[in-house]
């Protein structure tokens, strides 16, 4: 059997700790999809393609590494692509008990797939997408918490 990962998110944008976190979990499966889901309830700052685009590029050199973008629930985005296993990455015990609530709910409906959380490496462990976001609208330098690909 495959072991096939979805990692899902907005990625708006993908920040050096969302890098971090695909760069230590890809050798864990024999495919990572990163999913970058549409959620109607969001606003994203930057289109879907610009998204894409950006996680494409920076992953370019690695064929275990997939970029997909999907509307719905995750687990049955699973079911899609044949992946028995969602990866989140946590920064905070505020980030664990979310995401563990999510995990929670995703197991009752799908018990084949499992959750994986992996902690964020404590040098990137206070950047968020949506700090980022908040130095790009006021014009102050996102550099240092952007992968080199990430221009806008």
């Amino acid at each position: 059997m495959t072991r096939i990962c979805l990692f899902p998110g907005t990625f708006d944008p993908i920040t050096k700790g969302h890098v971090d976190v695909i760069e230590r979990a890809v050798g864990l499966f024999d495919k990572l999809v990163i999913g970058v889901g549409i959620n109607s309830s969001k606003q994203p700052m930057f289109s879907l393609q610009q998204r894409t685009g950006w996680i494409k590029d920076i992953f370019r050199n690695d064929p275990r590494i997939e970029v997909a973008s999907y509307e719905g629930l995750t687990v049955d985005y699973c079911r899609q692509i044949n992946a028995h296993y969602i990866l989140r990455g946590i920064r905070y015990i505020s980030d664990f008990e979310y995401e563990k609530a999510i995990a929670d709910m995703n197991r009752m409906i799908s018990p084949d797939i499992e959750t994986i959380f992996l902690t964020c490496s404590p040098l990137y462990s206070t950047i968020s997408s949506t700090l980022v976001r908040d130095l790009i609208r006021n014009k102050a330098n996102s550099s240092m918490f952007l992968p080199d690909e990430v221009r806008f």
